[in-house]
């Protein structure tokens, strides 16, 4: 087990060097002079030769390279071009709103998705399983910030319940906040609590189709048991899959619906500085969103060999 481990992280550092590396190139590889964007088209050419020689951009880009990478082993990710504050404060301020969000969304996914999946199992080719797959060909379809904006016209402008965007802090109190990200964080969890209740659904079935649970049947095991008991459970691996998959969409992919809802969050930090121009703060977030994606995928592969021991034996 602690040799699997070592050679699943070995290969997680190996990948997220690759990463930074091609990150960076097309990061360089951008239209556009970071410098020539701050100063306008007006500033004169020794101004703008100045500010690039500040901003370290007249070096060689392996050296540059080289640099920013020292400075993110560091937690040193650079000034903002745009902002002019360090980018590490930038995305932990984005963070707390997007980290929050993505676990609502997950938490209301799992809630809907895995009841749901169990008892279109349980009642295969009945109603109830008719019923359910209507659900979930209606949460694949309809896309998050459409979603969105039918909470907002409902429960937010129809009913007053809650607000209708806008994030008031953490400060203001864990109610106040959490209030402001339940309906984006639903509008989010419906998507993916429809692919979920597919997954969950399908595994479950293939399960119950094993030898093992026919015969426990036949020797009278109920069929809730066989359910809850055996067959989910031998079923979390395509579950867990997807939602490692969720989660880091979830984080990285928000972008639609923070807007919205008018979000602070990363996925609106990294469209605002596309927009912008500003390359330091876009190459630590793309990095940031790469790294989640890698390390999640390790801890779902870890989570498969504590899920599933045949997996262990098969990895030596």
């Amino acid at each position: 087990m602690t040799g699997l481990v070592a050679r699943r992280f070995a290969g997680l550092i190996l990948t997220l060097v690759v990463v930074s590396v091609f990150i960076f190139m097309v990061m360089d590889l951008l239209p556009g002079d970071p410098a020539s964007i701050m100063l306008g088209t007006s500033a004169s050419p020794d101004t703008l030769a100045a500010l690039q020689r500040e901003l370290g951009l007249d070096r060689p880009l392996p050296l540059r390279y080289v640099e920013w990478l020292g400075g993110v082993l560091q937690g040193d990710l650079g000034i903002s071009y745009t902002y002019g504050v360090p980018v590490a404060g930038l995305i932990g301020e984005r963070l707390a709103v997007t980290l929050p969000l993505a676990s609502m969304a997950i938490l209301m996914s799992l809630v809907i998705a895995i009841p749901l999946g169990v008892q279109a199992a349980r009642n295969h080719h009945r109603s109830v399983d008719l019923a359910v797959s209507l659900f979930s060909y209606a949460g694949i379809a309809v896309p998050s910030f459409w979603f969105g904006l039918l909470l907002i016209m409902l429960f937010a402008t129809g009913l007053g319940w809650f607000p209708a965007g806008g994030f008031p802090g953490w400060s203001d109190g864990y109610a106040t906040a959490f209030r402001a990200l339940l309906l984006p964080a639903l509008a989010l969890a419906l998507p993916q609590a429809a692919v979920l209740t597919r997954v969950t659904r399908s595994a479950i079935l293939d399960v119950l189709a094993e030898d093992y649970i026919r015969t426990a049947r036949a020797k009278g095991l109920s069929e809730r048991a066989a359910v809850w008991r055996h067959a989910l459970p031998a079923s979390l691996v395509p579950i867990v899959t997807v939602l490692g998959l969720q989660f880091t969409f979830l984080v990285a992919g928000a972008v639609l619906v923070e807007n919205v809802f008018n979000l602070p969050g990363l996925g609106r930090l990294a469209f605002q500085s596309l927009s912008q121009r500003d390359v330091i703060v876009m190459q630590d977030v793309v990095l940031f969103f790469a790294a989640l994606v890698i390390i999640v995928n390790f801890l779902v592969d870890i989570l498969y060999l504590v899920i599933d021991p045949r997996m262990r034996v098969a990895s030596r």
